[in-house]
C-alpha cells in the first residue's frame, strides 16, 4: 500500500479536528484522544494478497498515521488498539477506546474481492444498516473475525457474522455520533479523490461490530484492494 494513503488519513483527521466542536471544547481541557485500530492481527491475517497480508498493511499504516499525529499535533493523544502483530478481539478494540474516553475512533482495513476479481479505490464506512448486498458482504467479511474467538457466541449475544438476519439489529440503532462520523468519512474520501486522484468508492454504512461498540465518532477505512496487484503494491 502506497505511503500517501497514510497522509490522506492524517490530513483528513486534521481538517476534522479543526472543525469539530468536540475538539474546540477540549482545547482548554483534556487532550483530544484518537484511538487508531489496525484491523486483524496475530492468527487472524485478514485478506491475503499475492505478496502481503492485510494485518501487516493495516498495522504499518496505523503506526505511521499515529506518528504523524504525534509529531504535528501536540494537543492530540494517540492510542493504538495494537502496536504489534497480536490478535485483539473485536469488542476489546472498542473497549480500549471507551476506557480511554476517546474522542475519535479510526479502524484501518484493506479491502478484497473473492474469485480473482479486481477493483480499485478507497472507501470509508460508518455504522448503519447496509443498503446493498455488496455493503453487507464487506461487513460480513470484517465481522467474521469473531469466529477466531472461542466464546464469540456468548461475547456477541449469538450474533452470526455470516447471517443476514443478524444484521437486522442495525436497522433500529440510533447513533448520536452519526453526523460527525459521516463528516469525517466525507473528508477522508475527498482527500483520497482530490489529493492523490484515487478512485473514490464513496462513503457507506454497514453493520460493523467494532463501530457498534464504540461510544464516540468512528469510521472504518478500506484503504484499497489487496486482491488487485496494482493496488497491493
Amino acid at each position: 500500500m502506497k505511503p500517501h494513503r497514510t497522509y490522506i488519513l492524517y490530513i483528513s483527521i486534521c481538517l476534522w479536528l479543526l472543525a469539530s466542536p468536540l475538539c474546540i471544547g477540549n482545547l482548554w481541557g483534556k487532550d483530544f484522544v484518537v484511538v487508531i485500530d489496525a484491523g486483524h492481527g496475530g492468527h487472524d491475517p485478514g485478506a491475503i494478497g499475492k505478496i502481503s497480508k492485510e494485518k501487516n498493511i493495516n498495522l504499518n499504516v496505523a503506526l505511521k498515521l499515529g506518528n504523524l499525529i504525534k509529531k504535528n499535533c501536540d494537543d492530540v493523544k494517540v492510542i493504538y488498539t495494537r502496536s504489534r502483530d497480536v490478535f485483539i478481539p473485536l469488542d476489546r478494540r472498542a473497549e480500549i477506546a471507551n476506557n480511554a474516553k476517546a474522542d475519535l475512533f479510526i479502524s484501518v482495513h484493506t479491502n478484497a474481492l473473492a474469485k480473482n476479481r479486481t477493483a480499485k479505490g478507497a472507501s470509508t464506512w460508518t455504522l448503519g444498516l447496509a443498503k446493498s448486498d455488496a455493503n453487507l458482504e464487506v461487513a460480513k467479511r470484517e465481522n467474521s473475525v469473531i469466529l477466531y474467538e472461542s466464546d464469540y457466541q456468548t461475547r456477541y449475544a449469538g450474533f452470526n457474522p455470516n447471517s443476514a438476519e443478524s444484521y437486522i439489529i442495525f436497522e433500529f440503532m440510533q447513533d448520536k455520533y452519526m453526523e460527525q462520523s459521516v463528516h469525517l468519512a466525507s473528508l477522508v474520501q475527498k482527500q483520497f479523490r482530490h489529493t492523490c486522484k484515487r478512485v473514490d468508492r464513496g462513503v457507506h454504512q454497514a453493520g460493523f461490530l467494532v463501530l457498534k461498540a464504540s461510544a464516540m465518532p468512528s469510521i472504518l477505512v478500506e484503504l484499497g484492494f489487496i486482491s488487485t496487484p496494482e493496488e497491493e503494491r
